[in-house]
């Protein structure tokens, strides 16, 4: 039952208003009835309306009109309509749109019942929607849109019968959807998007007659849509739209039924299911827009039938199949978005010339493959073209050029190739498309030079992308041309030369990114003219000399990094007073000196501040501690000595802290431990002493890092300090002199006790606990520490090339040796790594094999401040670990397939030696991964890292142990551990075997087994044998950059596949399915011969 409507009483101005028309008209009643009747009626509207009016504020005067000494023609007042009522003249239409009215809807708006058309969109009307509306039986039409209305929508509306149109959207209206509105049948139009609504359609809607338009975008809805057109009621529907919403479920099939339908938008909901092949009947629509959805199988052939659609977009969901034919048909298409997919196949090469319509093309984030065809210059209207993210390949053709109306080019992220200068024609056709704005082409295989014709390009381009190409050679200084651009990434490339000064010329650019290219020179003092620059990326080059002092606060600097150069000089202070740098300011890896500038406090916003690996000297500045958003601070390697200020209590934001292998001194202060923010804490290789506090970052032992300390005490047991000594009583007088004297005697004796015993002890210990490395004395030349500090330059950081769970490693020249060495630095304070030192050493004494690296000889001693000292001295083997060269950092290091295969070759004979050749005790490794397999400049591999090595006494190669002892929770790394030892299995050769066939796969794919992409039960492994019978859709992109002559590809595939097999059976769950590296030795070394025999021919 409706709620009565609530009846407010006239206030006294308007029984004032009311008296006095009735007053003033009085007259013209004794003279005539009709026109008696007509004054009466107007002297009621007028008052009614005057009613309306005092709760309204009008700044414009555009209601002037609307007074007490004009009532008589309140026809003629601004934005009233009348109609004739038998012999009076009624308000029928109220037009406010627009006004700039603020104030609330009086509900003596109800008053007026002959009301057909209430009109306020556009003003600043505030309140609720009265209830008192449904008073207006005549209403047909009420818009109320674009105000600042609130609360819920009447159900009181539902009274008025004969309303068809009713429009409140662009408000801030609450609560569901009245169902009641299904009571008034003859509405058209239901438009209440943009407000806060929240709840269900109510499935009563579709049960209207007459419904045209439902409008209910950008609201908070939720539940299933409700069928339209499952029954002839609603099949007039020529709009839906209700996109921005929570709605679930499938598109109704039933939608197939509404012939009428022209728009249909479910973009941005929860939706799932399949696209329902009945949309092809709605043969009427222009517009179909599902993006960001749930949706998934294929696109139905038979949207091909929708001929008069304009606009279809599908982007966003999880389709896949391939693109139908038929959609290419679709002669009036102007936009088509089926980016962020999972289509795969080909663009048909002549599918463009029924698309003269075409001006915007969105297919990126997909699998599509292929080349681009030429028939894209057919599409003559195209102005955005993004097939970024796809694996798209061949020479991009030349003929784009002849899109002149070109304004997006995306083309990032595929597999482009440019061999010959011939191959970049396509750039230089560029120049015909002089609406081009944004030109992206990362992430492809275009080499060869710069090409200097990016002079010629679009004077409106304002972001140009180039990174992780292949670009080499010089920056052409014609690029400074482009006085339009605004951003720039020339960054990974192999450019050389200096940074040309031209692109300091160009006024507008916000983001220029050159980093890990060859650049050399100086960094241009003209590009601290750039006052529009936001972020500056130069890290990873050759630069050397100063930082500009050009760079200084007229900037609009907020990110700025040239780590890893060669620069050197001082930090201006010029940088310091840069306020605008607010994210990162990176100077690490180059050759800086002095200390912090003192106006560092005015980088108040920044977030990230990194001056390692420096020569920065002197203690920090007090002034650091206004920096009071920083989150992390890298302070480490520099030589920054003294106390820790206290004003650093005020970086309450700091996350992560590390100013180890400095020089501080004193106590660690207690702040650190009150810094909530505070996670990560590395003070290693410094000089602090006295205790370490237990609260705060201190309380998570895996995140704080103290080695090199060795004066400190306390802190939570897990750090295993020795305890701090107590030097106060209660009362504070303990300590009077007699038993100071008293004390000093004891503790000297004792003291000299202890240090005879302790020295007794050692050479007994060292005596049974460690390895000999050989039978023969003179085969192993000991080394003390002394001479191993001195060949690392006392353990510089400039030597430190690698960090482990137990150990650091340096390399440096010790005497008596002709090359370089690695030292294996034990870091003893860590729980296991005595162990991994013996079993390193047990393992290394007595296997000799040109694949595993080499022991030379070790140290056992004591340090300079009277720690354990334990290290082995290692061949140095230069260049880099297999890790480096399959994910690297820069893109000059790639293996190609050749070299890939050797060095598979290389770690199978390593494990092939010991498992099966070392005596009788077959030695397992437990640690096989990329990071453990080190290369020398001839690219010969060498297996490393010994530290969990196990030896199965007793034992065939290819049993597991049945020593207690050998049980293990998990060993080795995560990714190449094999199930059976995530289970609690025994350690065996099996298991090395598992880690080989997972390493095997990776080299081939590029892909880690602990790559994001691997999840929900998917793995390396599955991902691999899914797609065997297709291996080009699986193997690392590079190796297909350098394979050379397309005619030997189908060798090449047979090379690949049989790789592919190998570390499938390596990898297979139960350890006795596995091949052993006997087998896989001599299937490689096969493998090997048909393919260098193939290479071979081919020359």
């Amino acid at each position: 039952m409706d709620s009565p409507v609530s009846v407010t009483p006239l206030s006294l101005l308007q029984r004032i208003l009311l008296a006095y028309i009735a007053a003033s008209t009085y007259q013209f009643y004794l003279v005539s009835p009709s026109s008696a009747s007509n004054s009466m009626s107007a002297a009621g509207d007028a008052t009614t309306l005057l009613a309306f009016k005092s709760l309204l504020l009008d700044t414009h005067y555009t209601l002037s009109s609307w007074n007490v000494n004009n009532t008589l023609n309140v026809c003629n007042w601004h934005g009233i309509g009348c109609q004739s009522e038998g012999r009076r003249r009624v308000v029928t239409a109220v037009r406010l749109e627009s006004l700039g009215l603020t104030g609330m809807i009086s509900t003596a708006i109800a008053d007026l019942t002959f009301l057909r058309v209430l009109h306020l969109p556009n003003n600043q009307l505030n309140g609720s929607i009265p209830r008192e509306l449904g008073d207006l039986p005549r209403l047909r039409y009420l818009n109320l849109s674009s105000n600042a209305l609130e609360g819920t929508i009447p159900d009181t509306l539902s009274q008025c019968s004969r309303l068809h149109t009713i429009s409140i959207h662009s408000n801030k209206l609450q609560g569901s959807l009245p169902s009641s509105m299904a009571r008034c049948s003859r509405l058209r139009v239901i438009d209440f998007y943009n407000n806060l609504l929240t709840g269900e359609i109510p499935d009563e809607y579709q049960t209207l007659p007459e419904l045209l338009w439902l409008f209910l975008s950008n609201n908070n809805l939720t539940g299933a849509i409700p069928a339209f057109g499952s029954n002839s009621s609603s099949s007039l529907v020529t709009r839906i739209l209700l996109s921005n919403n929570s709605l679930t479920g499938q598109i109704p099939q039933s939608f197939g039924n509404l012939t009428s339908l022209t728009l249909l938008y479910l973009s941005r909901n929860h939706l799932v299911g399949h696209i329902p092949p009945s949309l092809g009947n709605c043969m009427n629509l222009t517009s179909v827009s599902v993006g960001d959805n749930n949706l998934k199988g294929n696109l139905p052939d038979s949207l091909g039938q929708l001929t008069r659609l304009r606009y279809l977009d599908f982007s966003a969901n999880y389709l896949s199949g391939v693109i139908p034919l038929s959609l290419y048909n679709l002669s009036s298409l102007t936009i088509l978005d089926l980016a962020v997919n999972r289509l795969v196949g080909a663009i048909p090469p002549n599918i463009f010339q029924a698309l003269p319509e075409l001006q915007y093309l969105y297919l990126s984030c997909n699998n599509l493959q292929g080349s681009i065809p030429r028939s894209f210059s057919y599409a003559s209207q195209l102005q955005y073209l993004d097939l970024s993210d796809n694996s798209f390949s061949g020479v991009i053709p030349s003929n784009l050029g002849q899109l002149n109306n070109l304004v997006v080019l995306g083309l990032a992220i595929n597999h482009f190739e440019a061999k010959e200068a011939k191959d970049w024609d396509f750039f230089s056709s560029l120049a015909n498309c002089t609406n081009l704005n944004q030109l992206l082409l990362s992430h492809n295989y275009l080499a060869g030079n710069f090409p200097a014709s990016v002079g010629n390009l679009s004077s409106r381009l304002d972001w140009l992308a180039m990174d992780r190409l292949q670009i080499s050679g010089a920056i052409p200084p014609e690029i400074g041309k482009l006085q339009g651009l605004q951003f720039l990434d020339l960054s990974e490339n192999f450019i050389t030369s200096s940074i040309p000064s031209t692109i300091a010329g160009i006024p507008n650019l916000t983001q220029l990114y050159l980093f890990r290219n060859r650049l050399s020179g100086h960094i241009p003092e003209s590009l601290g003219n750039l006052t529009w620059l936001e972020v500056l990326q130069l890290g990873d080059n050759d630069l050397h000399g100063n930082i500009p002092s050009s760079f200084s606060a007229r900037n609009q600097l907020n990110e700025l990094n040239v780590s890893f150069n060669r620069l050197n000089g001082t930090i201006p202070n010029e940088l310091a007073k840069i306020s605008s740098l607010t994210k990162v300011l990176d100077l690490s890896h180059n050759y800086f000196t002095g200390p912090i500038p003192r106006d560092v406090n005015q980088l108040n916003l920044l977030v990230l501040l990194d001056i390692s690996e420096n020569k920065l000297s002197g203690e920090l500045p007090v002034t650091l501690g206004g920096c009071e958003t920083l989150n992390s601070l890298y302070m480490q390697g520099n030589s920054f000595q003294g106390a820790i200020p206290r004003q650093l209590r005020n970086l309450s934001s700091l996350h992560r802290l590390d100013i180890s292998r400095n020089k501080f001194s004193g106590q660690i202060p207690e702040f650190f431990a009150e810094l909530e923010s505070l996670q990560y804490l590395n003070i290693s290789f410094n000089d602090f002493e006295g205790p370490v506090p237990i609260k705060g970052v201190f309380a998570n032992t895996s995140e704080i890092f103290m080695n090199g300390n060795s004066r400190l005490c306390g802190g939570a047991p897990a750090l295993q300090l020795p305890s701090c000594l107590v030097h106060s009583s209660k009362d504070g007088k303990f300590f009077n002199t007699p038993r100071i004297v008293v004390l000093t005697i004891l503790s000297s004796s004792l003291c000299f006790i202890l240090l005879a015993t302790i020295i007794i002890l050692r050479k007994k210990v060292s005596s049974q606990r460690l390895p000999r490395l050989s039978s023969s004395r003179d085969k192993f030349r000991m080394v003390s520490y002394l001479e191993l500090q001195k060949a690392t330059d006392g353990f510089s950081s400039v030597n430190l090339i690698g960090t482990g769970n137990f150990s650091s490693v340096y390399k440096g020249n010790l005497d008596g040796y002709q090359n370089l060495i690695a030292v294996k630095v034990l870091n003893l304070a860590e729980r296991g790594a005595l162990k991994s030192y013996m079993a390193e050493c047990e393992a290394l004494k007595s296997i000799r094999h040109r694949n595993l690296v080499k022991i030379l000889t070790c140290c056992s001693s004591i340090d300079h401040r009277g720690n354990d000292f334990k290290a082995l001295v290692l061949e140095f083997v230069p260049n880099w670990s297999l890790e480096d060269w399959l994910h690297p950092k820069h893109p000059s290091k790639y293996l190609c397939l050749e070299q890939r295969l050797k060095i598979a070759i290389d770690i199978a004979s390593a494990l092939e030696y010991l498992h099966h050749h070392h005596g009788q005790t077959p030695i397992v490794h437990c640690d096989v991964k990329p990071s453990n397999i080190l290369l020398d400049y001839d690219m010969h591999s060498k297996l490393g890292d010994f530290g969990l090595t196990k030896f199965i006494h007793g034992a065939s190669s290819a049993t597991t142990t049945g020593d207690p002892s050998y049980s293990i929770a998990v060993k080795g790394s995560i990714g190449y551990i094999p199930p059976e030892y995530g289970m609690g299995g025994k350690v065996s050769t099996h298991g090395d075997v598992y880690s080989y066939g997972i390493l095997l796969l990776e080299m081939v794919t590029g892909k880690r087994p602990t790559d994001n992409m691997f999840y929900d039960g998917r793995s390396l492994r599955s991902s691999v044998e899914e797609f065997f019978q297709n291996v080009d859709e699986i193997v690392d992109p590079v190796i297909l950059l350098t394979m050379g002559d397309d005619r030997q590809k189908d060798k090449i595939e047979v090379c690949l596949a049989s790789m592919v097999e190998i570390g499938l059976s390596c990898s297979r769950e139960a350890p006795d399915a596995r091949m052993d590296m006997k087998t896989v030795t001599t299937k490689l070394a096969a493998i090997e011969s048909a393919y260098l025999g193939c290479d071979n021919t081919s020359q």
